[in-house]
């Protein structure tokens, strides 16, 4: 699949500056809301992480990737990888795992980054 895009094929509605600041807005979002909700100083270790949060980030980044089909990986990377600084900027002060927690970052983020390739895939199938 070649996702590359021409500026024909952007939404003009959007410009690239918003949807950074919805993918890194959601995603810091996704994390503070979820610990907050689950009762967990840690988003991840609460039960809603996995079934909403999660799942909510990796359709955000195809959605996202239909929007701005050029280099739609950036969009599941903005949504994922500001969730590692808000757990850092929420910490207790413990970074004892925070080595571990960053490897799992990335693979988590290989889903959206798929999802957001499909989006663009799709935008660009209808040209």
């Amino acid at each position: 699949m070649d996702a590359r895009a021409h500026v024909s094929d952007r939404d003009p509605r959007f410009g690239a500056g918003q949807l950074y600041a919805v993918a890194l807005g959601a995603g810091a979002a996704a994390w503070l809301i979820t610990a907050l909700l689950g009762g967990r100083s840690e988003a991840w270790d609460s039960p809603w992480y996995w079934s909403a949060a999660y799942p909510l980030c990796i359709a955000l980044a195809g959605v996202l990737g239909y929007l701005e089909p050029a280099r739609p990986w950036r969009w599941a990377l903005a949504t994922m990888l500001v969730q590692p600084v808000a757990m850092i900027l929420t910490a207790d002060g413990s970074f004892g795992l925070l080595p571990l927690g960053l490897i799992l970052f990335g693979v988590l983020a290989l889903p959206a980054v798929l999802c957001a390739r499909m989006g663009a895939w799709l935008r660009l199938r209808g040209r």
